[in-house]
């Protein structure tokens, strides 16, 4: 039961085109219009915007009605979905909500300890992994099934991603972990930020080694620094993250006013050489509460104006 009708992103990046994504934090609070003022910031430079999933541990508008508040707007979502807070029956229920709305992306995540957020005493169910919900969704699309064995009516119709983080320890296991999630079968793949764009790149060479980039769409991911402040935490208490020092030097040696423009400066340059990367199929453009950012990396960056599919 192949998908029938296939997302705008899964579109354009069957159709070879650099697809560009980006990502948008949901309120804490239940009014929509944080969520649309910041799609509406972005929607004509981007092909989808991803919803986060109670990003960091921390209680947000759900990810899913979210989505659905962009579906309205004539913007094409990404559900994120942790599997953290929800069990199997949960989850294949919201994958199902989603369907009912015709979102067609999803991105699967294992999610943030709880201990990072606001409700370290909740509970942490990871009654499946990531991995396992990338099977979850490709074995309800395909084989029309739930996990318990009966038949959906109606499957969901969804473009299966995950996330990939090339940096963190023991990077050895970096490629053989994506090459479990392309067995799983997952179809498009985005990044952690980069900014050590050497050890990107090999992280790429070992993916091409296998093969992979072949299997799966893998999208660049980008974050512009505010501030040399910014990168300085990034490197020293992100875990998982790599800002090497000669980035952080550099974001320090301008004018505090002008750090901002030069965090941008070296996100459109990490994108330009990116584009030269062969297997990389396009860039996950994560402006962290600075959305408003988006349209000018994308327009310097040449990624401007976006397909029609």
């Amino acid at each position: 039961m192949k998908t029938k009708t296939p997302s705008k992103l899964e579109k354009i990046l069957a159709a070879g085109n650099l697809a560009v994504t980006s990502e948008c934090g949901p309120p804490r609070g239940s009014d929509p219009e944080a969520i649309t003022k910041k799609a509406e910031m972005i929607k004509d430079h981007v092909d989808a915007i991803n919803i986060t999933d109670n990003q960091t541990s921390v209680v947000r508008l759900s990810s899913l009605a979210s989505c659905i508040h962009l579906k309205l707007m004539g913007v094409e979502p990404i559900l994120q979905m942790v599997v953290r807070d929800r069990n199997r029956i949960a989850l294949q229920s919201d994958i199902l909500g989603a369907a009912s709305f015709d979102i067609h992306n999803i991105l699967c995540l294992s999610g943030d300890h709880q201990q990072f957020g606001d409700s370290a005493q909740g509970q942490n169910v990871f009654d499946i992994d990531s991995m396992q919900l990338i099977q979850t969704v490709r074995h309800m699309r395909d084989e029309g099934k739930f996990l318990g064995g009966d038949d959906i009516k109606r499957p969901p119709n969804m473009f299966v991603g995950a996330a990939a983080n090339p940096f963190a320890d023991p990077f050895e296991i970096r490629t053989p972990r994506l090459a479990k999630k392309v067995a799983a079968g997952v179809e498009f793949i985005q990044t952690q930020c980069i900014y050590n764009l050497d050890k990107f790149e090999l992280w790429m060479q070992q993916a091409r080694d296998r093969g992979l980039h072949e299997k799966t769409y893998i999208m660049a991911g980008v974050t512009p620094f505010k501030s040399a402040g910014m990168a300085k935490y990034m490197k020293n208490r992100v875990p998982g993250m790599d800002v090497p020092d000669e980035v952080v030097k550099r974001m320090a040696g301008v004018p505090k006013e002008k750090q901002a423009e030069e965090g941008i400066d070296i996100c459109v340059e990490t994108i330009e050489r990116l584009k030269e990367c062969e297997g990389v199929s396009g860039f996950h453009i994560m402006a962290i509460e600075w959305e408003e950012k988006v349209p000018g990396i994308v327009e310097r960056s040449g990624l401007y104006p976006r397909p029609e599919v």
